[in-house]
């Protein structure tokens, strides 16, 4: 294929380039220098970094934010409907915590969180984002009214880029309004005798922390945590966001750590990270983040958000899962969940996205397939043992848990070996397909994938199969077994008889050999007046119990009449009985070799096709 494509564009461009010569970058838009306008971000001073020598062993607490930050960076906005459906489904997920809107930005907001208010199992939390302004503080807090569980979270920008050229305030000034923010949702909500019927929790996020100097960080959240009086049983929740990605991840979770430890009364604080996807490096950034103290994690389905979106809920958690860690959110049904998110977000999961996308399990390289379907094999007799750890070649997470079927992993294209055809055909038709089988067969499939131009579907390849080995004399049958029989004559001789019928003409066959198949060779030999022999047998059970059939893979090798050289075909033959499919397997070949026109039709069959 691949010398077909280099003869197909030289035949394009009326000539071959032997050479390519060197080529020298322009830099027509980027600078060749980039220091002189962008800086490396610098780490806070850590004197001991514990966060390396850590491992995640438990799952941190998850807040959802795809209808406020997911749906505010949507094109167009979900509907209050699409909005319904995606709140059920984040119930259903297991999110208990879910930051369901702004209320105080618009009717529609303040209306759907009230529906969520209403709406919500008692063990989950609704949160609502809100700016740190006394109005549409009041306004949020009504929004929340009644409600079991809920959080205001309130925000400032902190960095000194936003704090200099957006809102020109000082520290001092920023310190002032967080505290007195605080104060006032204290006022309407934990200390409000007429709201003790919800459990109110509070959330300040230093906006920018990734870009915040930490040692101010630290102390805006001292100024916030004393006005707020937390508890242990209700620790104040800090976020610190990566609103945009600054630094590598390491740098991040220096961050986190600085913090965690250098905050007073840790023990009454909930540190959330919630990482924006800039340079790619937002899953790395929130696992660091967990490793360096990190309790909590904000994001969305699918890393839905603005810019180049949020942290991926769904890659982090499954991520922990893979490595024997229960991160208490269920994704049983992927596809589901990915139908809801393309549905209601209107922005389609990648197909390579990390667990929930289409390819993310399915392999087309030969060499690839080749390595799972041993796996598979290899995965079997160990399960028989009782050992059910997971150990897959290319597979990190067994698709079963997350609801694909086995019949995903493995499609079929023209760069596909032998073992990725080999596969679809034991899970559509229960074959394990000898090895020298499998090579005869990927050209063909390889032949009928280059013909197309596309990949092949599973039921195409089943039905390629069947075509091309006459699985059980579905396809061609001109020579139809009618009965036989075999008698032993000694203990090296086997003596076949019976009755074929070849175009409505019931003709005897009689052979001699060593067992069973060798005979009914010699006598299908003596029928069509060539020299057959088998080259390749192979056989195995299919199912178990009362319900188990035979499978027989016969390789027939014959002469040519053209140049008197050595044939060969395959055929596939299934019964009840090891020994009829055998018979079975043998006859399929032979009407398979017929059916080519290497071997004409008995002569008895030509008679009667004459005589009619």
């Amino acid at each position: 294929m691949v010398k077909r494509t280099i003869v197909a564009l030289a035949e394009q461009t009326g000539r071959i380039s032997k050479t390519i010569p060197p080529f020298k970058l322009g830099y027509k838009n980027m600078l060749k220098d980039p220091s002189v306008k962008y800086r490396a971000f610098p780490a806070p001073k850590m004197t001991e970094r514990k966060w390396p020598n850590n491992t995640i062993t438990k799952a941190p607490r998850w807040l959802s934010t795809d209808l406020r930050d997911g749906n505010q960076s949507l094109p167009d906005p979900m509907t209050v409907e699409q909005k319904k459906e995606y709140f059920h489904k984040l119930v259903e997920i297991g999110f208990k915590e879910i930051e369901v809107a702004f209320p105080s930005a618009s009717q529609t907001d303040f209306d759907f969180t009230r529906y969520a208010v209403e709406n919500a199992p008692e063990d989950v939390t609704i949160q609502a984002l809100v700016q740190s302004r006394e109005h549409l503080i009041k306004r949020t807090v009504e929004s929340l009214q009644g409600a079991k569980r809920a959080t205001i979270h309130t925000y400032l920008a902190t960095s000194d880029m936003f704090r200099e050229i957006v809102f020109n305030m000082s520290q001092e000034e920023a310190i002032s309004k967080a505290v007195e923010a605080t104060k006032l949702v204290r006022k309407l909500t934990k200390d409000d005798p007429s709201q003790q019927a919800t459990h109110w929790s509070y959330e300040f996020s230093p906006e920018c922390f990734s870009d915040t100097p930490t040692e101010f960080a630290v102390k805006i959240c001292e100024a916030v945590k004393a006005a707020w009086e937390p508890t242990v049983e209700n620790p104040i929740i800090f976020n610190l966001p990566a609103t945009v990605e600054q630094a590598t991840p390491n740098i991040y979770a220096d961050q986190i750590e600085y913090f965690a430890t250098h905050i007073s009364e840790r023990e009454k604080v909930c540190i959330s990270t919630h990482c924006h996807n800039d340079r790619g490096s937002a899953v790395a950034a929130t696992e660091l983040g967990i490793l360096a103290g990190a309790d909590r994690v904000e994001g969305c389905v699918f890393g839905n958000g603005e810019r180049t979106g949020n942290v991926d809920l769904v890659t982090v958690a499954l991520n922990m899962y893979t490595q024997g860690v229960t991160p208490n959110l269920d994704f049983s049904d992927i596809t589901s969940i990915v139908e809801v998110s393309e549905r209601c977000n209107k922005i389609p999961v990648s197909p390579r996205a990390p667990y929930g996308g289409d390819l993310v399990v399915c392999a087309f390289s030969g060499s690839h397939q080749d390595a799972i379907k041993k796996g598979f094999a290899l995965q079997e007799k160990k399960r028989k043992n009782g050992d059910h750890q997971w150990r897959i070649p290319y597979l990190p997470l067994d698709p079963k848990d997350i609801g694909r079927d086995y019949e995903a992993v493995i499609r079929v294209n023209s760069q596909s070996g032998k073992g990725g055809a080999a596969w679809i055909i034991l899970r559509s038709l229960g074959l394990d397909v000898p090895r020298n089988m499998q090579i005869d067969f990927s050209s063909a499939v390889q032949n009928s994938a280059d013909g197309l131009g596309r990949e092949l579907r599973a039921e195409e390849i089943t039905n390629l199969f069947k075509e091309t080995y006459n699985y059980n004399n579905e396809s061609h049958r001109y020579i139809t077994l009618l009965n036989y029989n075999v008698e032993r004559k000694d203990n090296e001789r086997r003596v076949l008889t019976g009755q074929v019928e070849i175009n409505d003409v019931v003709v005897p066959i009689n052979g001699v050999g060593n067992g069973p198949v060798s005979s009914i060779v010699d006598a299908l030999s003596n029928l069509v007046g060539f020299k057959l022999s088998v080259e390749h047998y192979s056989e195995h059970a299919i199912g178990s119990g009362t319900s188990t059939k035979a499978a027989s893979f016969v390789q027939l090798r014959y002469l040519r009449d053209e140049d008197n050289g050595a044939a060969f075909k395959w055929g596939v033959g299934l019964a009840d009985d090891v020994g009829d499919s055998s018979v079975q397997a043998i006859l399929a070949t032979l009407n398979n070799v017929i059916e080519s026109g290497e071997i004409p039709v008995p002569n008895v069959a030509k008679k009667a096709k004459a005589s009619a």
